[in-house]
């Protein structure tokens, strides 16, 4: 909650996942979706733990990540290729700010992400990508998360279901390892991760 001003617009007000339709639809009427957002984080860390991180480069906010159980995003059970796994988590959202995409941000804080779940015992984290080639949207494009190594779980020409397996992580922690270090090596200067 300490960083929270520190994910940026458009998902920093954003409630797409974390509230119902008719939830979401009331708070945009009401103008609070910022608290929404909030009380919705609140709530995951309470009963569930951290929920993500935010990469800083400078100490300037560079990008974050945000997943959370699958009882705890409501808008997930509207998508035609749910349920997410039972057996997984559900990447929330994943975002680079405009001037540092490219450098490898994004795959960090998946990774970032992985290890840590791995960590918390958790197997399988699962998105709904967006196949489309429009603009951002509140859906990861597909091409992001298979480039990060999620794999086609439930195929649909708009909104396919991916999984990254963690289990398959776990016996490559060296390798993903060395390859973190690379990336952020890359990125002048190096990133930081707080978690959310």
């Amino acid at each position: 909650m300490d960083n929270i001003d520190d994910v940026q617009d458009p998902c920093r007000a954003c409630v797409f996942w974390e509230l119902d339709q008719l939830t979401a639809d009331h708070a945009l009427d009401e103008g609070d979706t910022s608290l929404e957002k909030e009380a919705w984080l609140s709530a995951t860390l309470l009963e569930w733990g951290s929920c993500g991180s935010v990469a800083y480069v400078d100490d300037v906010p560079a990008g974050y990540v945000l997943y959370a159980p699958p009882s705890f995003v409501p808008r997930a059970a509207m998508f035609p290729t749910s349920p997410i796994g039972a057996d997984a988590l559900q990447l929330v959202t994943a975002r680079v700010v405009p001037a540092m995409r490219g450098h490898g941000i994004g795959r960090m804080l998946i990774q970032s992400a992985a290890r840590g779940l791995v960590r918390r015992g958790y197997r399988a984290v699962e998105a709904f990508g967006d196949a489309t080639k429009g603009e951002p949207s509140c859906l990861l494009p597909s091409g992001f998360l298979v480039s990060v190594g999620f794999k086609t779980v439930r195929p649909h020409r708009r909104w396919p279901r991916l999984r990254m397996d963690l289990r398959s992580t776990v016996p490559l922690g060296a390798e993903v390892e060395v390859m973190i270090d690379r990336l952020i090596e890359a990125v002048t200067p190096d990133p930081v991760l707080r978690p959310v």
